[in-house]
């Protein structure tokens, strides 16, 4: 089976830094804006209540353009807080739920569980992620998640943290994660696919083809898509259109950075949420722990139109400076935000 996965140069991972002249970062701008408008998931699909609807890859599935982050459902002190930004969010129209099997150790599922509770479950797209690179590891947290989740089944199942470039190798081998997924899926304990990963784009490009070889095809791919990346290890230039044109669910995440790109003062978190909204992404995952977040969310999707060529140039040349060597976009650059690097035995 040939696929544009077998069309992906080999990467060298040593590689990493993308050196963006003023030339470079314009003609990107336009082809992204190119790519964007040409891309059935930036079409408006249908607004539910105060918020567009995106097609889901070639899934058929409709989602929020904006998507509630599981991370920081796990934030606010109080329990009640939390349940009350999840619905709040699908009672104004967000449907896409994201979430995953370690955040703050189970505590985000359990909180989304219980808000999902007295029918919320029915008007929402569910999604969390494992750790687990090994099938008993893998079933043991598919099922542990359902049970937090207070659900038979999620609407999607992500790998997490494909942070590494032998962890698509080992999701891949026998006895291996994907394994376990598959037969969830024949259980119907899951629908579809996908995998994120925020470190770099050649170890997606590996993922991917290594999909391939197993004859193998995501329905979603998650990964770190913003005003800065443009200019270093870039996934909207290298990735981006490979997911484009095999119709992955593209799904945008890191919009600002988890803060550090506003700590730039180059931009501010409509801009951010704009510019990810602006490419052929299918949800952009937006980390809301307030109620103020949440209507920030709300504002960002009312005023998004689609962004001329010349707008988009304006925002990256803003952002080049800043931009470089990836210092505000630390998940890139360290560890604090891996949470299998400091926990590896979540990868059993």
């Amino acid at each position: 089976m040939h696929t544009t996965f077998d069309e992906i140069p080999r990467l060298d991972p040593t590689n990493q830094i993308d050196a963006m002249s003023r030339r470079s970062f314009l003609k990107s701008a336009t082809a992204a804006t190119v790519l964007a408008s040409a891309t059935p998931q930036v079409l408006l699909a249908e607004t539910k209540k105060e918020m567009p609807q995106r097609l889901l890859g070639r899934t058929g599935e409709k989602v929020s353009a904006i998507g509630l982050g599981g991370f920081h459902i796990g934030n606010p002190v109080l329990e009640s807080e939390s349940l009350k930004i999840v619905r709040s969010a699908i009672d104004r129209g967000i449907t896409f739920m994201d979430n995953c099997w370690d955040y703050h150790e189970g505590k985000s599922e359990v909180r989304m569980g219980k808000a999902l509770r007295d029918g919320y479950r029915d008007k929402v797209f569910l999604m969390t992620k494992i750790d687990g690179r090994s099938k008993t590891g893998a079933a043991a947290q598919i099922d542990e998640s359902l049970r937090r989740l207070q659900t038979d089944h999620v609407d999607l199942l992500q790998f997490h943290e494909i942070i590494r470039m032998d962890d698509p190798d080992r999701i891949f081998a026998p006895g291996g994660a994907l394994e376990a997924v598959l037969e969830a899926k024949k259980a119907g304990k899951l629908r579809y696919i996908g995998f994120t990963g925020h470190k770099d784009p050649s170890i997606h490009l590996h993922m991917l083809q290594m999909a391939a070889q197993h004859q193998f095809r995501f329905d979603t791919v998650q990964m770190p898509l913003n005003v800065m990346d443009a200019h270093y290890r870039s996934f909207e230039h290298q990735v981006l259109p490979v997911l484009v044109k095999e119709q992955i669910g593209v799904l945008g995440m890191k919009s600002m950075g988890s803060g550090d790109i506003l700590k730039s003062k180059a931009v501010q978190p409509i801009e951010c949420l704009h510019y990810a909204l602006n490419l052929p992404t299918s949800v952009v995952i937006n980390g809301i722990d307030s109620m103020k977040l949440l209507d920030q969310a709300f504002e960002a999707a009312r005023t998004f139109k689609p962004m001329s060529s010349t707008d988009v140039a304006a925002l990256l040349a803003r952002t080049a400076e800043v931009a470089r060597n990836g210092r505000y976009e630390l998940f890139k650059t360290e560890q604090q935000y891996d949470s299998t690097a400091k926990n590896p035995e979540y990868l059993n």
